[in-house]
């Protein structure tokens, strides 16, 4: 019995030495991408808590878009009857309002794809090639008013 616990105990202790001296030759063959990767996570941890800082809106604010919007009235009838989304016709209204495509996309927080995409769904509807015709369209037919 004395002797189990004798070489068990042996195995043991050569079993910890053995673990100890992989464990230095791991850290001192990979060190440098040790602290590279520490340095790595502190400045990514940085950047999140100076974005969330810098870039945080107060309860108290609102985004300047929804201020300065003015909504045009539509003719509800006519907007079912033609087919155009809710969507569309905010687009249709920005146009009206002389924004231009960049500006519309920043103000409704889309792609500027999304808004070719409006504003040619727009167009089609219509029956106009361009923005000035909807615009013109839009209001000889009291979808703008």
């Amino acid at each position: 019995m004395k002797a189990a616990l004798l070489y068990g105990t042996a195995l043991g202790l050569l079993l910890v030495a053995m673990q100890f001296f992989r464990y230095r030759l791991v850290v001192y063959d990979h060190s440098m991408e040790a602290y590279i990767g520490l340095v790595a996570l502190l400045f990514t941890l940085l950047g999140a808590w100076a974005g969330r800082k810098i870039f945080r809106l107060k309860k108290d604010d609102k985004p300047a878009e929804t201020a300065t919007m003015m909504p045009l009235q539509t003719n509800g009838q006519l907007v079912q009857q033609l087919g155009i989304t809710p969507r569309e016709l905010e687009v249709l209204q920005l146009i009206a309002q002389g924004l231009s495509n960049r500006e519309i996309a920043e103000k409704l927080y889309v792609s500027l794809n999304t808004v070719k995409t409006h504003a040619a769904n727009v167009f089609v509807k219509l029956d106009v090639q361009r923005r000035t015709q909807a615009i013109q369209k839009a209001k000889a037919m009291g979808l703008l008013v």
